[in-house]
This record gives C-alpha cells, sequence and structure tokens, in this order.
C-alpha cells in the first residue's frame, strides 16, 4: 500500500522544505539569481548573472520533524558578498536577534585564524516572515549601520538585513507583477494567489519558470512529499500548541476573574454586615473563604 502523505491542490512554496529545494541545490543558480536580483534591486550591470549556492544540509525525519529548525539557503555572489535565506512563517518574537545571530555566524564563517579583518567578506541576510514584525508600511525593509544623527553617514557595508513580510505584501492594493520583479516572486510565493496570477508571472519571468520546473521535479519525488508534509505538520502542530496554550489562558483567567469578582462582593457585603448565610448564598464561597476575608 503507498502511504505517501497526500498533498492536494497546490504545494507552498514557502514551505522552507519545499522553498529549499526550489532554491537551495546545486543547479538552482539561476532561479536564486533572480530572486536576489529582486530582492536587493539589482538591475542593469549590476544584475547577478549566476550564484554560489553552498549546500550545507543533510535531511532527516529528527530535522523536518522538528518545529525550531532552521532550514535556510546560503550563497556567495560574485563579489564574495555571502547570501543567507531564512523563510519563517510564524512569530516566535525573536526575528530581531535571531536574524543577528543567522547573520554573525555566516560573518564569522568567513575569517580564518591569522588572517586579516579586512578579509571579512560582507553578509547580506534576508528574512521572508509571514507576519507582521517591522513596524513600518513597507513589505520590504532594509537595515545597515547608519550613524544616528548623520544619515547619510554608513559605518561599513558589511552588514545588510532584509525583511520581506507577506502578510502586508498581501494586504496590498495593486501588485505590479509586470514592471515590479519583487512582486512577481512574491506572487508566484504567495499559496494564496489566484491561479492565473500565478500563471501570468511563471510565464513572464524566466526564473520563476525555473523555480516552477523544479517545484514540478520535487512533487513527482515520494520521499520528497513526504518530508513536505512533514514540515507542514510541524507548523500545524506549532500553531495548534499556541492555540491551545492561548485558550488554556483565557479560560485561566476568566476563572481568576470571575474569582476575585465574588471575594470583592463578599468583602463589600462583609463590611455593611450582611450575614455569613446570605454572602454564601449570593457569592458561593464557604464560610471559611469568608472568615479569611
Amino acid at each position: 500500500m503507498d502511504d505517501t502523505p497526500l498533498v492536494t491542490g497546490r504545494l507552498n512554496p514557502l514551505n522552507d522544505y519545499l522553498f529549499m529545494r526550489m532554491m537551495g541545490e546545486k543547479g538552482d543558480e539561476q532561479q536564486l539569481s533572480g530572486f536576489l536580483n529582486a530582492v536587493l534591486r539589482r538591475t542593469g550591470k549590476d544584475k547577478l548573472i549566476s550564484v554560489e549556492i553552498l549546500e550545507n544540509k543533510i535531511f532527516t525525519a529528527e530535522i523536518l520533524g522538528n518545529k525550531s529548525s532552521v532550514l535556510d539557503i546560503r550563497a556567495v555572489l560574485p563579489d564574495g558578498t555571502k547570501t543567507n535565506i531564512e523563510v519563517q512563517l510564524r512569530n516566535l518574537g525573536n526575528m530581531d536577534k535571531r536574524s543577528l545571530f543567522y547573520w554573525c555566524l555566516e560573518y564569522i564563517q568567513g575569517i580564518e585564524a591569522g588572517q586579516d579583518y579586512l578579509e571579512l567578506p560582507n553578509v547580506i541576510a534576508i528574512n521572508i516572515v509571514n507576519f507582521q514584525f517591522i513596524n513600518s508600511q513597507n513589505f520590504h525593509t532594509t537595515f545597515h549601520l547608519w550613524e544616528d544623527t548623520d544619515k547619510d553617514c554608513l559605518l561599513t557595508d558589511a552588514l545588510e538585513i532584509h525583511f520581506v513580510d507577506m502578510a502586508k505584501f498581501r494586504r496590498l492594493g495593486k501588485k505590479d507583477i509586470k514592471q515590479d520583479p519583487l512582486h512577481r516572486w512574491l506572487s508566484y510565493f504567495d499559496k494564496d494567489s489566484p491561479p492565473e496570477i500565478v500563471e501570468e508571472v511563471i510565464k513572464m519571468d524566466q526564473a520563476i519558470q525555473k523555480a516552477q520546473e523544479k517545484v514540478s521535479h520535487v512533487s513527482l519525488d515520494k520521499e520528497a512529499l513526504r518530508a513536505y508534509k512533514m514540515r507542514e505538520m510541524a507548523l500545524s502542530d506549532w500553531t495548534s500548541g499556541i492555540n491551545y496554550a492561548k485558550q488554556e489562558g483565557l479560560q485561566k483567567g476568566l476563572q481568576a476573574g470571575r474569582q476575585e469578582s465574588k471575594l470583592e462582593t463578599a468583602r463589600n457585603m462583609k463590611a455593611d454586615g450582611e450575614p455569613v448565610s446570605k454572602i454564601i448564598k449570593y457569592t458561593g464561597l464557604t464560610e471559611q473563604q469568608i472568615k479569611e476575608l
């Protein structure tokens, strides 16, 4: 019996396992270069033709089923700049420090003992998130090390961190898929984009077309579909756990509020000289609880 997990409808490109299979393996240079050009606004002579993809992941059931595992994409640009791309669909409340931590890891790996600090490469971190995190109306924000009072004074271009907010992008009134390549990519990444829009951006952009070809190839692999489903289930388990904790906290809060209300009523009745039997009747408290007020 075929026990491959059933996956219906369009696969979610932002499932981090599928995203890595689509963009982060040898042979994926064209689609990764296209996406990086869109995020980094590289055009004309600055446009990336190709990148070197650094493969560093061994997929195991433990990694794929672990909700906290990071499946990131690492690559090196022609000028030596390193890039790190992470998809984070759930808000753990630590995205700022998490991004800095992974940026630092990539940065310090760029130098060996005895080397000059000047040999450290620049590092660009790109975070695709599915929740509002940055206090800005823009769905795409970029951060550098600027001087506080002189905004034209850059300490170093070694650090560059991008946040691409899918939730804000979805709320855009009009998406310019014809003129803006990042709009095309995010429309493709959005699992809920209308099928006709997905088809249109695939036809318009050769890099997105390559990405779709890779997704189609992966979707025919039973083991890949199993891994994809494990990551989807890990996210669902996390969401269910958070919702349960919230509901449990709400119930405990309501119970505590009701109890405090009863105690306050009992205090007032006791202060007014009401008999204990009457206080018990109206509050449901025990005689011992009333005596202890």
